[in-house]
């Protein structure tokens, strides 16, 4: 008789998630009888997706994979109330639904952000006694205070206690780096029972090729470093302005292009006029499945964070599909994100925020032969490929999974 899991998660596809249909859809190649229990789609607008509509209780089947869907108050503003209802509406339904509605599951897969998920696992764990798996995503209360969403100390304490009922309630507990796992661990939480599984790339969309490079994409004669995500408060982008405006000084063939959106967009675009750069070039964002020819048309694939002791125990997502495509990666990021590429060989770390080691840097990347930078490239792509893609993670989950279940069964 095969495992049944059950992924409890807030956020899930149409839904931006990292493990969504694709995780679900190669848990149940491996053999696995898989329920996800989500909410009706309203991320990231905070309002309900086209097609859909809240109701009681929805079944819909995804390439093989049987998903419920249960009610939420959909909400994504700044609002703090309507966050929490946000948070607690999806808790208390998916405990209704696990507790009274579920087929019992010899596992619970829990994803963390947001807490209240695993408030919802842990109470399932306690009155229906099914063994938790809880993957943490996002290390709570650090980056609700690193990001200035919550700011009251008594209510970052409330979290913290939260944190730690949670963690006692889980049987394994999953983290994306060395780093958290450490965090874990200064917190009290037994070693026995936090493992590192890296998160993985969007294989599928990255290897669609679909789209075209745009014609405002620097030619070959540059040597093109590609930024692609998010460009707020956090990823310090004023950092790669100045290396560029250094860049410029030395009529280097260095350019650099910024692909996406974010806060920060607008006041980069004005600072990058009043400086005068000719190799600064914005992209607006494409769909994730036309970025694939995008990273694959620079000569180097950049991440950059702004210097935060949590940011040194984050791996930033776009580090494994930078990684997956097999260029070289330029990391200006500090701690773990930095030595998992160097440990590759895939790519060439600098430290964050420091325009001058940057420009260094990418000056000398240019300057290498081409098969010297396809050479790192390769090595990104392979160590990707041997301990990051999705068929290794889902395969130490499925270990997980099959173990606690049947250590279950035996008592």
């Amino acid at each position: 008789m095969s495992t049944r899991v059950l992924l409890l998660t807030q956020w899930f596809d149409p839904e931006p998630t990292f493990k969504g249909i694709v995780f679900a859809r190669e848990l149940v190649r491996q053999g696995f009888e898989v329920e996800v229990l989500t909410g009706f789609p309203n991320y990231p607008g905070g309002k309900v997706y086209p097609g859909y509509r809240i109701k009681l209780l929805q079944r819909e089947v995804i390439d093989g994979v049987h998903v419920t869907r249960v009610p939420l108050y959909p909400n994504h503003d700044q609002s703090a109330l309507k966050r929490v209802l946000n948070y607690a509406s999806f808790a208390a339904s998916s405990l209704v639904y696990g507790l009274f509605m579920a087929r019992r599951p010899d596992v619970i897969y829990a994803y963390h952000p947001p807490l209240t998920v695993g408030v919802t696992a842990g109470l399932l764990r306690l009155l229906r006694g099914v063994r938790v798996v809880y993957d943490i995503q996002d290390m709570w209360p650090d980056t609700l205070r690193a990001t200035g969403m919550v700011s009251n100390t008594r209510a970052l304490s409330i979290v913290a206690a939260v944190c730690r009922w949670v963690y006692r309630r889980a049987d394994h507990i999953a983290v994306l780096s060395p780093g958290f796992k450490r965090l874990l661990l200064e917190r009290g939480v037994q070693q026995s029972k936090v493992e590192v599984i890296y998160n993985w790339a969007d294989e599928v969309s990255l290897g669609a090729q679909q789209g075209q490079v745009p014609v405002s994409f620097p030619g070959q004669e540059r040597f093109r470093v590609l930024f692609a995500g998010n460009m707020g408060k956090a990823q310090a982008l004023d950092a790669v302005l100045d290396a560029a405006a250094l860049l410029q000084a030395r009529n280097s063939r260095v350019c650099f292009v910024l692909l996406g959106g974010g806060v920060e967009v607008a006041r980069l675009k004005q600072r990058t006029a009043d400086l005068q750069l000719r190799n600064v070039v914005f992209l607006p964002s494409v769909p994730m499945s036309e970025v694939g020819v995008l990273l694959n048309a620079a000569d180097a694939l950049l991440v950059h964070l702004r210097k935060d002791p949590l940011f040194e125990i984050t791996i930033p997502s776009k580090t494994q599909a930078y990684m997956a495509v097999g260029k070289p990666l330029l990391m200006a990021v500090d701690g773990d994100a930095a030595e998992l590429v160097a440990q590759s060989g895939g790519g060439v770390v600098v430290e964050s925020e420091n325009g001058n080691a940057l420009a260094e840097a990418v000056e000398a990347m240019s300057a290498m032969p081409v098969d010297a930078l396809s050479a790192i490239g390769h090595r990104a792509q392979h160590y990707y490929r041997e301990q990051l893609a999705l068929k290794v993670g889902a395969a130490k989950f499925g270990a997980i999974f099959t173990r606690l279940a049947n250590d279950s069964k035996s008592k």
